[in-house]
């Protein structure tokens, strides 16, 4: 009978390994929720192209967008040193680790042990009424409880943990993604306070020249107490201004420096704001097209098919579950004689267990899990949203500061030129100095407002870039 059950036991435990690896499972089938947007993006007419834009964002790299060679350097720079981007990565090596420990779970685990196993019995329990020493020692290869998984709880749980793993892989192109567009912003943002900062300064040296040219003026009676007034008032409030922006300048200059996480030791030469060249011709595509291949909104997907294979884990836990130990190798009663022929030993022993009563536990898993599942969609779905306003937000920008630009740009050069007649009329005696300081402070405050706008036009590029899903290699 034991001989027989020698020649049976390795196969019947091969088979019930197989159903193991081959089991059903009690997962729901992943069905993909309808995107919660319009088929369309809003109607929007671009005023400076004839033919809508072909460019696709995920084919345009970020280095062929931004084409500033001291931004790419910060831009690589940042990729290379920004903190949040090392946790990023450190978060994909854990899922992936995680994945690992869930999809070993699958498969059974073998030891080697050696081991020796001394007993004594005293004499009243002793079947002899004497003292009985035994001992035994072994050595084998043994797999300590494996469960075969009928009904794919071991299976959907590593489902999950890949579906984690590969969330967080989205999760950390979606934070590269980001990363790239806040740097280019912060970069445009601490570049149009330099040029503002040096056009305040050029401001306050007319300005300073100015108040000097009326005080003569004044000393020979062709001005007056008043017009110097003006002017050293013109001055002074240039004098302010200028020390606000270099505040909001070296503010600027901090937060880059932060968000890059390390300078390089040297930077290339930059381009001036009116040079960036940055060209916001991204086509739009179809927005059921462009938002699932955001990473940011597959990151979400990947969370709730995770949530749908915890379902099938849960609702697994309610059947019978059967584990496996077994053990093959060789035992003797001495250290001697554990190798010696006939010395072969083996141990079997399934286990089945059922849950009969815990309280309603197992139904409580369950209900999380589906619960979970319900948040799961509902992040999804409010992801794709998400994903659609900032889409069309930045399209509206692209088109409405670019005609903001455009007005803005004429607008600085006719104050300029207004300025100049100004000036021209005042030396002249025919008008007085209020007519020049109103130009003056029209003039500097178009020329400001063309640099924010220039500035705001090309980070409106940027967020385009990054809400489309732009290429981040």
């Amino acid at each position: 009978m034991s001989e027989m059950l020698m020649k049976t036991t390795p196969k019947t435990l091969a088979v019930l390994l197989a159903a193991s690896l081959a089991g059903c499972s009690l997962m729901p089938d992943y069905e993909r929720p309808a995107a919660p947007v319009a088929q369309d993006w809003p109607a929007l007419k671009r005023a400076d192209a004839v033919t809508p834009p072909q460019r696709k964002a995920s084919d345009v790299s970020w280095q062929a967008f931004f084409p500033d060679p001291r931004l790419q350097a910060l831009i690589g720079a940042a990729l290379e040193h920004n903190r949040d981007m090392k946790i990023a990565v450190a978060r994909i090596d854990e899922a992936r680790a995680q994945w690992g420990v869930a999809r070993a779970d699958r498969f059974p685990t073998l030891n080697a042990s050696v081991g020796r196993n001394a007993v004594r019995t005293p004499p009243e329990l002793s079947s002899t009424g004497r003292k009985l020493t035994t001992q035994r020692y072994d050595a084998g290869l043994s797999m300590a409880a494996f469960e075969v998984d009928f009904w794919g709880r071991v299976g959907s749980l590593s489902a999950a943990a890949q579906a984690g793993y590969l969330a967080s892989e989205e999760a950390q192109r979606a934070f590269r993604l980001s990363l790239i567009a806040d740097v280019a912003n912060a970069y445009l943002s601490a570049l149009e306070l330099a040029e503002r900062v040096e056009l305040s300064r050029a401001t306050l040296k007319t300005r300073e020249e100015t108040r000097a040219m009326v005080a003569k003026r004044r000393e020979v009676g062709l001005a007056g107490d008043l017009d110097y007034l003006q002017a050293d008032g013109a001055y002074q409030a240039v004098r302010s201004d200028l020390a606000s922006l270099e505040r909001q300048w070296a503010a600027a200059d901090n937060f880059l420096t932060q968000i890059v996480g390390q300078l390089p030791a040297t930077l290339p030469e930059g381009k001036a704001l009116a040079d960036q060249s940055i060209v916001a011709d991204l086509a739009a595509g179809i927005p059921s097209e462009v938002l699932l291949a955001r990473p940011d909104v597959r990151a979400a997907e990947q969370k709730l098919i995770a949530a749908n294979a915890n379902i099938g884990a849960a609702r697994a836990a309610f059947l019978p579950k059967l584990l496996l130990t077994a053990f093959l190798g060789s035992a003797s009663k001495s250290l001697a004689g554990l190798f010696d022929a006939g010395s072969g030993a083996w141990s079997f022993q399934p286990s089945l267990s059922m849950p009969l009563f815990d309280m309603g536990r197992t139904a409580a898993n369950t209900d999380i899990a589906e619960a979970r599942k319900v948040i799961a969609v509902a992040e999804y779905e409010k992801a794709i949203q998400t994903a659609f306003r900032e889409v069309a937000d930045q399209l509206a920008a692209r088109d409405k500061l670019a005609e903001q630009l455009a007005a803005q740009t004429e607008a600085a050069a006719g104050q300029a030129q207004r300025l100049k007649l100004a000036e021209a009329r005042y030396q002249a005696g025919i008008s007085s100095y209020l007519e020049v300081l109103d130009a003056q402070r029209d003039s500097f405050s178009a020329r400001q407002n063309e640099l924010a706008t220039r500035r705001a036009y090309y980070a409106a590029a940027a967020s385009l870039y990054k809400a489309l899903g732009g290429g981040a290699e």
